[in-house]
């Protein structure tokens, strides 16, 4: 049943397992990427379908790669240890200004992941850069500015552009977010070759349509290419669904061919779906005579008015089901990645894995921590200044961090019962830093009262 529902939808493209990535072989190949077919497999059990992500690819170069055996492939005998980040500031900035060590045949390809707010960016691009760079929380607004990670594998170089989840001034405002999370998705696209635009399939109420500031942004950069990556599909119940989510973000398009979709019965939860009313709010009328709510937006007030009757976007390139923190899921889309990029010079030297500062890394983990083991807005009022940076004895190293609250309840749930809660976050935190950096980390983290002025 469910290899028929998905034969529905793709009659027109083709789908390839994330295990016939690992091994594009021709010969095995050749039966999944035939003109019409469609494939998928299950993970094991017994009971029922297991779905399999699945990547709709409609880019001939692409599939020309894999029959020939020219797509990247992974090494399953030999595991290549990612780059990491020098626990040096001075030896990171001097990493960063080394000239790029880039083979004659040498490709490079910028990717932006944009998103709302929460729909897994951070998680996908640690994912594909082998280590956690990035801080990840459940709570939004985890990335507050836009930061980059550098994935270099044989002649190819991997730009991956993470950007803070694209929000409105309103709620900037009342949230008192900085500027940056405004402005810096919007410059990150300028720059990039590809646009990953990520979806959260578990939000039942928001997968349905695509975030009103992302469709601004896909209309701002037409000519960007752009794929979407539907992501958390292991939290999704009923993976029939996808085909109506599918359907929906797409306008029923897919690289200029239409999907056919016909459900025979419409189960519960498509019922209803959320509308966009395509009226503008008075702050968006005002932004939109002010030139846009982004930076240097060009969009007219029609324009507007027309996105916010859409649902979804009908130009993007290839569509991608997958859960961001299966490896073999991931494993797929670093492949399409690598098959994208274009002959041009890196940017980077092969042992950069990322422009921020190791003082950088380690504040972004520690707010990860205190998102994740504090209440509501606790967290977003808290500021952190770093009073040691040092190595040890041992060759380990000692870092004091010192956690500025606004309230004195504040402090005691950061320190928790019997100091608990701090320690908990420390000891945590310091796991994280250990594998960034490759040495032991003995974090110290301390909480005091800012003083009002």
């Amino acid at each position: 049943m469910a290899l028929r529902v998905f034969g529905r939808l793709l009659r027109d493209g083709a789908v390839i397992s994330t295990r016939l990535i690992g091994s594009a072989r021709q010969e095995s190949a050749s039966c999944l990427l035939a003109a019409g077919s469609a494939a998928a497999c299950s993970r094991g059990g017994r009971h029922g379908f297991i779905f399999t992500p699945a990547c709709f690819i409609t880019s001939e170069a692409f599939l020309g790669g894999v029959m020939k055996g020219k797509a990247a492939e992974t090494d399953g005998d030999v595991y290549h240890l990612p780059a990491s980040v020098p626990p040096d500031g001075s030896e990171q900035v001097s990493l960063l200004k080394r000239h790029p060590d880039q083979p004659p045949d040498s490709k490079v390809l910028k990717v932006a992941i944009i998103g709302a707010p929460n729909a897994g960016k951070s998680t996908l691009s640690n994912q594909l850069l082998g280590r956690k760079v990035f801080a990840v929380s459940k709570k939004v607004h985890t990335t507050r500015s836009r930061s980059l990670g550098v994935l270099t594998e044989a002649s190819t170089q991997i730009i991956l552009l993470d950007t803070p989840g694209l929000t409105t001034p309103l709620k900037a405002k009342r949230h008192q977010l900085e500027k940056s999370l405004l402005v810096d998705p919007w410059n990150t696209v300028k720059e990039a070759d590809l646009m990953v635009v990520m979806v959260d399939v578990s939000d039942r109420w928001m997968c349905f349509m695509l975030d009103f500031e992302v469709l601004k942004c896909l209309a701002k950069h037409p000519h960007t290419p752009a794929i979407l990556v539907l992501n958390k599909v292991d939290l999704l119940k009923v993976k029939n669904r996808l085909l109506d989510i599918t359907a929906q973000l797409t306008c029923g398009v897919v690289n200029g061919r239409r999907l056919r979709v016909r459900p025979v019965i419409k189960p519960p939860w498509a019922r209803k779906k959320p509308e966009r009313s395509s009226e503008l709010s008075p702050d968006e009328e005002a932004a939109a005579l002010e030139g846009g709510e982004a930076p240097d937006s060009v969009l007219s007030k029609e324009k507007l008015k027309q996105l916010k009757s859409q649902q979804g976007w009908p130009h993007f390139k290839d569509v991608f089901m997958l859960s961001s923190v299966d490896r073999e899921d991931v494993e797929t889309l670093k492949s399409y990645f690598l098959a994208e990029a274009k002959p041009g010079p890196w940017k980077y030297h092969s042992e950069v894995l990322t422009d921020q500062s190791p003082e950088d890394v380690c504040t972004n983990i520690i707010r990860e921590k205190l998102l994740e083991y504090l209440p509501q807005e606790v967290p977003y009022s808290m500021t952190q200044s770093i009073e040691l940076w040092q190595d040890g004895e041992n060759g380990e190293l000692d870092i004091s961090v010192k956690l500025y609250t606004k309230k004195e309840t504040h402090m005691t749930m950061v320190i928790g019962a019997a100091g608990q809660t701090v320690a908990r976050i420390a000891r945590e935190a310091g796991e994280d830093l250990s594998r960034v950096y490759l040495r032991d980390v003995r974090l110290k983290i301390s909480a005091k009262m800012k003083k009002k002025k």
